[in-house]
């Protein structure tokens, strides 16, 4: 049988604050374990938290980049669970109040994931298994954590990874998370069950937890499908419950919880958090352009493939840089090819420190635009600016790569290079077309690159021709 694939998505985003959600301490990743604790995030009796604001404020600005309600009154609730890496045996969270309602994030098909919301909560610590041993990091415990909540709308685990990919871009462009899956910043719990294809009524649903690579979440998809499949076929019940990936294979962890079984209740020592449609608007005008609208506005005001216009915009930091150091296709090309192949990691091109300002891009471009630069010439010198950050024009100059203005004997640089290469001139004559590279590099170097490649190759093929 047929089965169609039913996928929510629960999404943790670590928010980048400088401290903890209800204490000073700092919420900085890879430090060394358990130095960034206080009595408050390691739940001594008788602490009481204060809430970080900036983690309220981030949540909200996240809540209204995805288009969801903002609720003016929000409340934090006790999630009751005992394990070693929560040390109060209760998570502070929110269930009955969250702090945004609704949302949807459209994928590139046009399909709309609707959300259910967006709450706030305080991250675990970290269990490390080593040698047989566990060990607890409490570092991370208290750092604050946005849960956003998708509805069971998507339908394949490319959807699944598309619909991260942009809440991953969305939430880095407005600076409230580095989502960096490698470090934990963002995990994600798929919960997926299957129905015959055509079916209304949804399948018993299994949540597989804690996948930290968009790798990982195609994997469990696709293992978990064929799990579920082989039980529905062999005339078996699918059973709730929560899993765990391996790599390889799911496998159970324990029955699923329902609210219930977490006991909750509203926190007694954190008074509920009111928001005023000044504050909703306040935090609305420091949102930047969203990576999507970028994107299409790259596309149609600026002429820029869509491939391009994609990677530009992905990164806040690299579309700030390409829009002040021109904003044109001489400047997109530069920075996708040039920078882009020394600037090479998510996480370098999310800093993009570049040992140069934007400015600099911008006068070599005019170097190029004037005809003083002949385009591979600046490539030359654009590799020597990312070693060095030195000016264009100087580099230029000091490489003897600006033309002076003086006539190139063309002519004569063409029959200088096919006399020194002979060999090339019969494979060409013999039909390889592409043994005129050759010559064209050999003028290339005799004439510094200042030839105009198009004009060249012209006049190498006329020559080659006779």
């Amino acid at each position: 049988m047929k089965y169609e694939m039913v996928i929510g998505l629960e999404t943790h985003i670590e928010l980048s604050t400088n401290s903890k959600l209800f204490c000073s301490c700092k919420a900085k990743f890879g430090e060394e374990p358990n130095t960034n604790v206080c009595p408050v995030c390691l739940g001594h009796p008788g602490v009481l938290p204060s809430l970080n604001r900036a983690a309220v404020e981030y949540t909200v600005q996240a809540g209204l980049s995805v288009g969801c309600d903002i609720a003016p009154l929000s409340k934090m609730d006790r999630k009751h669970y005992f394990y070693p890496d929560l040390p109060k045996a209760w998570q502070t969270s929110q269930l009955y109040a969250p702090l945004c309602i609704g949302g949807r994030v459209e994928l590139a098909s046009g399909r709309v994931i609707r959300m259910n919301h967006i709450h706030l909560e305080e991250d675990a610590g970290k269990l490390i298994h080593e040698r047989g041993r566990i060990y607890i990091d409490y570092n991370r415990g208290g750092v604050p954590l946005m849960e956003l909540v998708s509805e069971p709308d998507l339908r394949s685990a490319d959807e699944a990874v598309e619909y991260l990919e942009i809440l991953q871009g969305i939430m880095r462009n407005i600076g409230v998370s580095d989502c960096r899956m490698q470090e934990g910043s963002m995990r994600c719990d798929v919960n997926i069950s299957l129905r015959p294809e055509g079916a209304e009524k949804l399948g018993i649903r299994a949540e597989i937890k804690n996948l930290n690579s968009f790798t990982a979440v195609r994997a469990a998809i696709a293992c978990e499908y064929e799990r579920q499949a082989d039980i529905l076929d062999g005339g078996g019940i699918v059973v709730q419950e929560t899993r765990g990936f391996d790599g390889k294979t799911t496998s159970s962890l324990r029955d699923k919880e329902n609210s219930d079984d977490y006991r909750y209740f509203p926190e007694p020592d954190i008074i509920p958090v009111a928001l005023t449609n000044a504050d909703v608007e306040r935090l609305t005008a420091k949102l930047p352009e969203l990576p999507r609208v970028r994107e299409a506005r790259y596309i149609a005001d600026l002429g820029i493939s869509p491939k391009d216009a994609a990677q530009l915009s992905k990164y806040r930091r690299v579309a700030e840089f390409f829009e002040a150091g021109g904003g044109n296709k001489t400047a997109a090309n530069l920075i996708l090819t040039q920078m882009f192949s020394r600037v090479s990691t998510e996480v370098e091109r999310e800093l993009w420190d570049v040992p140069f300002p934007a400015a600099a891009l911008k006068e070599l471009i005019a170097l190029i635009d004037s005809g003083k630069l002949a385009r591979n010439n600046a490539k030359t010198v654009l590799g020597i600016m990312l070693e060095t950050g030195e000016a264009a024009e100087a580099i230029a100059n000091r490489e003897g790569l600006l033309s002076t203005g003086e006539a190139i004997d063309l002519a004569a640089a063409i029959a200088e290079a096919i006399a020194a290469n002979p060999g090339a001139v019969s494979d060409y004559k013999a039909g390889k077309t592409k043994a005129a590279q050759a010559i064209i590099g050999a003028v290339m170097k005799s004439t510094k690159g200042k030839a105009k490649p198009d004009e060249l190759r012209e006049a190498v093929e006329r020559a080659l021709a006779v």
